[in-house]
């Protein structure tokens, strides 16, 4: 399991939070639009202390509130969508944002910095955008060939 953290780039400079890209099971539910439920489980992308990026079968909305179960310790944080864009292999790329901020949901021994809410390193503004986290993985990629 990789905890590399994201190569710093300007476009990451407003960043409340260093992304890692690590893969942790996850249980995503709630409610669908049509109000019937929503179970699924997942794997994520992207980790940072405000939120993560899933691929996810299911249909969901930017604004949708959701729960996100970390499989391996059960905790269940409330998050909303930010963002649900590109489909790879019938899946949507959500990327996912916290309602608390929660630095140690992920359980990384050795976090950045910056998941330190107290840290002066901590950015207080800026927003997710997927396109910003598509280029993570895309530079996170060509690094390692």
């Amino acid at each position: 399991m990789s905890t590399n953290p994201v190569r710093p780039s300007k476009s990451l400079s407003t960043r409340r939070s260093r992304r890692l890209l690590l893969k942790i099971s996850v249980v995503v539910t709630g409610q669908k639009e049509n109000g019937s439920s929503l179970f699924e489980r997942a794997t994520t992308e992207v980790v940072a202390a405000h939120g993560a990026l899933v691929l996810l079968k299911e249909a969901v909305l930017p604004g949708q509130l959701l729960q996100i179960q970390n499989s391996k310790t059960g905790e269940n944080l409330p998050c909303k969508v930010i963002t649900a864009g590109q489909k790879t292999n019938g899946k949507t790329e959500v990327a996912f944002e916290f309602l608390q901020p929660a630095p140690r949901s992920w359980r990384i021994a050795f976090p950045p910095e910056d998941w330190n809410l107290h840290s002066p390193e901590a950015k207080r503004s800026g927003t997710k955008t997927l396109d910003t986290l598509r280029e993570t993985l895309r530079q996170s990629s060509a690094e390692k060939n």
